[in-house]
């Protein structure tokens, strides 16, 4: 049995999960989301907590099955409370700049690079060198994240670029002259 799959996720109390022909919803305080279901897995749903169960034990059917209970708990995290993550920029001149529904970027190009902001995630800047992106859903404020990164990742020499918050970046020596 999937170790993820198995565990039973607990419902807090201001979240409704409902589950109407193989489409589960979840609504919170932030919003809500919906998801998809295959007919691999069996949805146990009661008051305080969601248990899922897989009605075969073929391969493609275990990893689902854990796959959608993470899914599920990561649904019902984020309209809860929010997912968060924070974008640092190292380097000389570099700055981030939020203006409207744009964010923009000022990296050592020639240019700046403008990012529209989706309409469901929310780009606060605490400083012009940081950025908190915030949404109820895990996955588009992570890849919102990693397409502002893939711009100027860190570089392993002076160390500059864009980082995530407590991201540790490996400093390599260079050259040494006589």
């Amino acid at each position: 049995m999937s170790r993820v799959g198995k565990k039973v996720i607990k419902i807090p109390q201001d979240v409704t999960v409902t589950l109407n022909n193989n489409m589960l919803t979840v609504k919170g305080k932030h919003g809500n989301l919906e998801q998809e279901i295959k007919n691999l897995v069996n949805v146990k749903l009661t008051k305080t907590d969601v248990e899922f169960s897989r009605i075969n034990e073929e391969k493609f059917t275990k990893s689902y099955h854990g796959l959608i209970r993470a899914l599920t708990q990561n649904m019902i995290i984020g309209v809860n409370e929010l997912f968060c993550k924070s974008l640092i920029l190292e380097g000389v001149g570099y700055k981030f700049q939020v203006n409207g529904k744009n964010l923009i970027l000022s990296a050592g190009f020639s240019h700046t690079v403008d990012f529209p902001i989706p309409e469901d995630l929310q780009v606060k800047q605490d400083s012009p060198t940081k950025i908190t992106i915030s949404g109820i859903s895990k996955e588009k404020v992570g890849f919102f994240a990693s397409k502002i990164r893939e711009k100027r990742p860190p570089e392993p020499y002076k160390g500059k670029g864009i980082l995530y918050a407590g991201e540790k970046v490996l400093r390599k020596a260079g050259k040494t002259g006589r």
